[in-house]
């Protein structure tokens, strides 16, 4: 009859479309790629600025760094503090967020944004956060100070 579906179509495309049959997207991050995403402090603060602002300078993130982990105001970080971190976010953290598509980073304006698996990985962090390094979470979330340079 025209207008009438027919019943056994329906089952078949209710079953299919449950959630026990539907394999995860090829999108969703692994969840080892997670914990490694989140696996030293300083990616984690990397990435709980980026709930907070969604783009970074890789200088600014260093300052902020710096300050958090010597617990000084950002505009007390010296150079060399900040270069030290620097470094270490330029050579090892950015990359491995960047390959796991946490973070997306343009070379030229040395520019940092949220990328693909951010979300995810956000989302971790915001569920484990409060119990591993709530303290971390409050400063980086902060405004940076306005007496910076």
């Amino acid at each position: 009859m025209a207008g009438e579906s027919d019943p056994n179509e329906e089952a078949a495309s209710d079953v299919s479309a449950s959630p026990e049959n539907q394999l995860p997207p090829p999108e969703v991050l692994e969840i080892e790629a997670v914990y490694q995403a989140l696996g030293h402090p300083r990616r984690r603060y990397l990435s709980y600025t980026l709930l907070e602002d969604t783009m970074w300078s890789l200088t600014d993130l260093a300052t902020k760094i710096a300050a958090w982990e010597n617990d000084i105001p950002e505009h007390e970080v010296t150079e060399s503090q900040r270069e030290a971190v620097y470094v270490s976010l330029y050579h090892a953290h950015v990359p491995k967020l960047v390959d796991e598509g946490v973070i997306t980073f343009d070379e030229a304006t040395e520019m940092i944004t949220a990328a693909e698996h951010a979300e995810q990985v956000m989302t971790a962090l915001e569920g484990i956060g409060t119990s591993l390094d709530a303290d971390q979470e409050v400063h980086s979330r902060s405004d940076m100070d306005d007496e910076a340079n």
